[in-house]
């Protein structure tokens, strides 16, 4: 069946391909290879690439978050955690891309908007993976020490529980913080997307 499918698609393509003339198979070419151009100097700008791997520094792309880099590194969680530890789901590896892909593109959209707030506080989905990861990590000082019990987020947005941040709330990254109050904390600065060359050429 996707067999079929599929070489239906080639057989259209090919049909379209033969019905287009010399100078618009040049202008679709152009155009398509424009394009994709287009998109990869995007994803380059942007470092998307530092997305994929689980290398904190790659949060302070964004000017914003520098206050939750710096105050996580100087945490107890900055020695034995990374933000997607905490940040984006662990149950399987293709929930872990997505939630960290439309969370991220929820990051672009409130930046390029203008939208984002000073203090950035954590939406309901985040929340919920936010806890999930808590409880993920600590399940045995949960369930043999304090014997809380596995209490999920929405058991506490029913009322029958609290959230571990209820108690916990500077553990990551202290107290509520925004850039207005670490204005000199220091991070690790993204190399300039610029090409060497281009920099060179631009010094003369």
């Amino acid at each position: 069946m996707v067999k079929k499918v599929f070489t239906n698609i080639i057989q259209k393509l090919l049909a379209f391909k033969t019905r287009l003339s010399y100078g618009q198979k040049i202008f679709l070419l152009v155009s398509t290879g424009l394009a994709v151009g287009l998109v990869g100097l995007f994803f380059y700008l942007l470092r998307m690439h530092t997305y994929l791997g689980d290398d904190p520094s790659a949060c302070v792309n964004c000017h914003i978050m520098t206050p939750y880099y710096a105050t996580w590194m100087h945490s107890s969680h900055g020695r034995d955690a990374t933000c997607n530890d905490c940040h984006v789901p662990h149950n399987n590896i293709l929930n872990k891309y997505f939630f960290k892909a439309k969370d991220g593109m929820n990051h672009v959209r409130k930046f390029v908007t203008f939208s984002e707030r000073q203090a950035i506080t954590a939406e309901e989905a985040s929340a919920g993976v936010i806890m999930d990861n808590c409880i993920r990590c600590h399940t045995q000082l949960n369930q043999e020490f304090v014997k809380t019990g596995r209490i999920d987020y929405m058991m506490v947005k029913r009322g029958e529980g609290m959230a571990c941040w209820d108690c916990h709330r500077e553990a990551a990254h202290g107290v509520m913080n925004s850039l207005s109050s670490t204005p000199h904390a220091q991070v690790p600065l993204p190399d300039s997307p610029v090409p060497q060359w281009l920099q060179k050429m631009l010094k003369k």
